[in-house]
């Protein structure tokens, strides 16, 4: 039988010209014997500004729907997610070779961790990429580190959500990513590490593109007073969670 893993894409017009490369950085994953990807892409809108970018594949499906932001959007795609690994791929990053195979050996190595996340890289409109200092070594990431990490550094986590790989039913237990205009992926990050082990891959596992229309870029994401807010709601979910003694006890990830 063909095991799946879903990558899940949220993309806007402005990044939809990234997917091509996005789409070059998935076709070149080798996955293991009876595994496969399918790649979910969702606009987070109903604009004509997408399809083009779409590649022509089977294995890919392209969905749209009213603005809500890329929280909204990876929620959504999740209506159609039939796979036991949910792999997120933002619209204007790429993975690196190996990438998919490395988070899933993880993860099947493993039946008590719930999810995984590796080194990134941002990658510069030269072409160049500069490492993020900090990175957790290699192994298990244990449960609420993350979040006394991002307490204790200005709100940084250690490990990026943008590499996030993630067992589907944890992630819909989870009710998917955060309602927040922004940090939406920090607060799922936040509230796995909260009920569920986690894994670090050393080995980049995505380039990060920085460009001028990067969303983290623009005025109203570094706002104080909608920075506090959310801040504050990623960080009591994720308490609140912790607190009520639940936690992943593990599964075959099949």
């Amino acid at each position: 039988m063909t095991r799946r893993i879903i990558v899940v894409t949220a993309v806007h017009a402005p990044s939809a010209r990234f997917l091509p490369d996005a789409y070059a950085s998935l076709r070149a994953q080798e996955l293991p014997g009876d595994w496969e990807w399918r790649w979910l892409i969702q606009e987070d809108g109903t604009s004509d500004d997408v399809a083009p970018y779409v590649p022509d594949d089977e294995r890919v499906t392209f969905r749209q729907g009213r603005p809500g932001g890329p929280g909204v959007a990876r929620t959504m795609a999740l209506a159609h997610a039939d796979g036991a690994y949910v792999k997120v791929l933002d619209a204007d990053d790429r993975l690196t070779p190996g990438a998919l195979a490395r988070d899933l050996a993880a993860l099947e190595g493993d039946p008590g961790l719930g999810w995984a996340t590796s080194r990134a890289l941002d990658l510069l409109p030269d072409g160049s990429t500069v490492g993020f200092p900090g990175d957790p070594g290699h192994g298990p990431i244990e449960r609420h580190t993350v979040l006394e990490h991002w307490e204790a550094n200005d709100h940084r986590a250690q490990v990026h959500p943008a590499t996030l790989f993630v067992r589907r039913e944890l992630l819909l237990a989870l009710g998917g990513w955060m309602a927040l205009p922004a940090s939406e992926d920090t607060g799922l990050l936040l509230a796995l590490n909260s009920v569920a082990r986690g894994w670090f891959s050393s080995e980049v596992g995505l380039l990060y593109r920085k460009w001028e229309g990067q969303v983290t870029g623009q005025a109203p994401h570094t706002d104080s007073a909608e920075r506090d807010a959310r801040t504050a709601v990623v960080a009591a979910r994720a308490r609140a969670l912790g607190g009520l003694r639940w936690g992943y006890a593990g599964g075959t990830g099949t």
